[in-house]
C-alpha cells in the first residue's frame, strides 16, 4: 500500500464524518399510536360504592369515583406481622428473583442490540508472505470491520424493539412484585382465618363435651333419657372430626404462606393477632377505584403489553429496511511497509477504505414473508394489549362488586349470629327447666356453629377481596380525597 496524499486524507476524513452523521438514519417503522381502550368510561355503578344509598350520587365536584381511595394497609400494612411477612417475601420469594434475573437478561440483550449501531474498532497488526516472491508486507493500525451504515433505520428499529422488550420485562417484574404482595396478604388472611376456625372447632368440641358430662349426670338422675345422651355424644364426634379437618386446613395455609415468603421468615404467625373484627377492622376497610383510564398507567401488565406492542411496531421498520440496499464499510488506517524495521518510519502511513453495497434482487419472497410476519405479530400485540385492558377492567369491577356485597353480607351475618346466640341461651334455659327436649338444643347448637363459621368466612372473603383489588388496581394508588 502507498501513503495517501493530504487531499485524499481530507476526503477520507470527510467521508467518515458523513458516515457518522448518517448513523441514526431514517426509520421505516410505522408511526405508533396507542389503540383506544376497548372498555366503558366508568365502572358499573353497583361496583363503585359499598353503600347502596350513594350508588347514584356523584362525589363533590361531579367526579364520581374519579380518585383512588385506598385503605391504610394498602400503603402501610396495619399489622406488624404482615409487614414482616411482606418484607421477607420481597427479599426471598423465588418468583421475584426470577423476574429480576429476566430484567437483567433483557437489559443485556438491549445492550447487545444497541452496540450493533456503533462501529467495531480494533487494533490489528498483520504480516503476509506471498508464495511466488520473497517480498513481505507488514501492516499495523486501527481497523473498522464490515460496519453497516444505518441509512434506512434497520439497526435503529431493532434497537428500539429491544428497548421496548426490556421495558416490558421491567413492568413484568413490577407486576410480579405486586402479585407476590397481594398473595402474601391473601395467604396471611387465609392463615389467620384457618386459625380462627380451628379455635371455633375446638370451642365447639369443648362445649359439646361439657354437654355430654351434663347429660350423663341428668341420665343418672333420671331427668334425661339415654337417647339424648347418645345424640350429644354424636355431636361431640362430629365436632372432633371438624377439628381435625380444620387443623389440616391450617397446616396447609401455613405452608403456603411459608412458600410465598421463600421460607425467609422465621417468626411464623404465633404473635399475630386473632382473626376478629377488632383486629382486622381498622385499616382494612373498603377501597375505591378511580376512572378505568387510570389503569393504563397503573397496571404494569397493561404497560408491559403496550411496550411489547411498540416493540412489534419497531420490528416492522426493521423488516421494511430489508428491502433497501445494505451498505457496509471496512476501513483500515495505520502504517504499512515491506520491511518490518521501517514499519513506523516517516512516510509509511496508509489508509484503506473498502465500501460494499448489497441490493436484494431475488430472495424467494423471504423479505416479504418477514414483513408479513412482523405485521401479523403487531396485530397480535394489539389484540393482546386490548385483551389485557379488558381483563383488568373486569378484575377491578369484580373486586369492587364483591367488596360492596361482602360489606352488606358481613352486617347481615353479624346480626344473624347475635340472634342465634340469644336463641341458644333461651333454648338452653328452657331445656334445663324441662320445657323442651335436647333435640331442640342440638338444632340450636348446630345453627349457632354454622352462623359463626359463615361470619368468619364472610370476613375472610372481604379481606381476600381487598387483596384482589390491590392487585387489580396495579398496587397502591395515590391516596386522594
Amino acid at each position: 500500500m502507498t501513503a495517501p496524499s493530504k487531499p485524499h486524507r481530507r476526503a477520507a476524513a470527510l467521508a467518515a464524518v458523513c458516515a457518522v452523521a448518517l448513523l441514526s438514519g431514517c426509520s421505516l417503522a410505522p408511526l405508533y399510536e396507542r389503540p383506544a381502550a376497548p372498555i366503558p368510561a366508568s365502572y358499573p355503578v353497583a361496583a363503585q360504592s359499598s353503600d347502596p344509598r350513594s350508588a347514584n350520587q356523584p362525589e363533590p365536584g361531579g367526579k364520581a369515583a374519579s380518585v383512588f381511595r385506598s385503605t391504610a394497609w394498602c400503603t402501610q400494612f396495619p399489622e406488624p406481622v404482615l409487614r414482616r411477612l411482606v418484607a421477607a417475601a420481597l427479599e426471598h420469594n423465588r418468583d421475584l428473583k426470577l423476574a429480576a434475573a429476566r430484567v437483567v437478561e433483557a437489559r443485556a440483550l438491549h445492550g447487545i442490540q444497541s452496540a450493533s449501531r456503533l462501529p467495531t474498532v480494533a487494533l490489528e497488526a498483520t504480516t503476509t508472505h506471498p508464495a511466488r516472491n520473497n517480498e513481505s508486507a507488514h501492516q499495523a493500525g486501527v481497523t473498522l470491520a464490515a460496519y453497516e451504515l444505518d441509512f434506512f433505520g434497520k439497526a435503529q428499529s431493532l434497537s428500539d424493539a429491544a428497548l421496548h422488550e426490556y421495558l416490558a420485562t421491567e413492568q413484568a417484574q413490577r407486576a410480579a412484585r405486586i402479585s407476590v404482595v397481594a398473595e402474601v396478604v391473601r395467604g396471611y388472611v387465609l392463615e389467620r382465618a384457618a386459625t380462627a376456625r380451628v379455635e371455633l372447632a375446638r370451642r365447639a368440641a369443648a362445649s359439646r363435651t361439657a354437654a355430654v358430662a351434663l347429660l350423663t349426670r341428668r341420665v343418672a338422675a333420671g331427668v334425661s333419657s339415654p337417647l339424648e345422651l347418645e345424640q350429644a355424644r354424636s355431636l361431640v364426634g362430629a365436632a372432633d372430626t371438624d377439628l381435625i379437618e380444620q387443623q389440616l386446613v391450617h397446616a396447609r395455609a401455613e405452608q403456603a404462606l411459608a412458600l410465598l415468603t421463600g421460607y425467609g421468615d422465621r417468626g411464623g404467625t404465633e404473635d399475630a393477632p386473632p382473626f376478629t373484627a377488632a383486629a382486622f377492622g381498622a385499616g382494612w376497610g373498603v377501597m375505591r377505584a378511580g376512572l378505568p383510564s387510570e389503569l393504563l398507567t397503573a397496571r404494569p401488565d397493561i404497560v408491559a403489553a403496550e411496550q411489547r406492542l411498540q416493540a412489534a411496531n419497531a420490528q416492522i421498520g426493521a423488516a421494511r429496511a430489508a428491502f433497501f440496499p445494505s451498505i457496509r464499510l471496512t476501513a483500515m488506517g495505520g502504517v504499512a511497509s515491506g520491511e518490518l524495521s521501517s514499519l513506523f518510519t516517516a512516510g509509511s502511513a496508509a489508509l484503506q477504505v473498502v465500501p460494499q453495497v448489497s441490493l436484494p434482487i431475488f430472495d424467494g419472497g423471504r423479505n416479504q414473508a418477514n414483513l408479513d410476519l412482523a405485521r401479523a405479530r403487531e396485530n397480535s400485540a394489539v389484540i393482546e394489549y386490548e385483551r389485557t385492558i379488558q381483563t383488568a377492567f373486569r378484575e377491578v369491577s369484580d373486586a369492587l362488586a364483591g367488596q360492596a356485597s361482602l360489606e352488606r353480607d358481613i352486617a347481615a351475618r353479624t346480626a344473624l349470629r347475635e340472634v342465634e346466640a340469644r336463641r341458644r341461651t333461651m333454648t338452653m334455659n328452657r331445656y334445663l327447666a324441662g320445657a323442651v327436649g335436647y333435640l331442640e338444643v342440638l338444632d340450636v347448637e348446630r345453627s349457632l356453629f354454622a352462623a359463626d363459621q359463615a361470619l368468619l368466612d364472610a370476613r375472610r372473603a372481604r379481606l381476600e377481596t381487598a387483596a384482589s383489588l390491590y392487585r387489580a388496581l396495579g398496587g397502591c394508588p395515590a391516596v386522594s380525597g
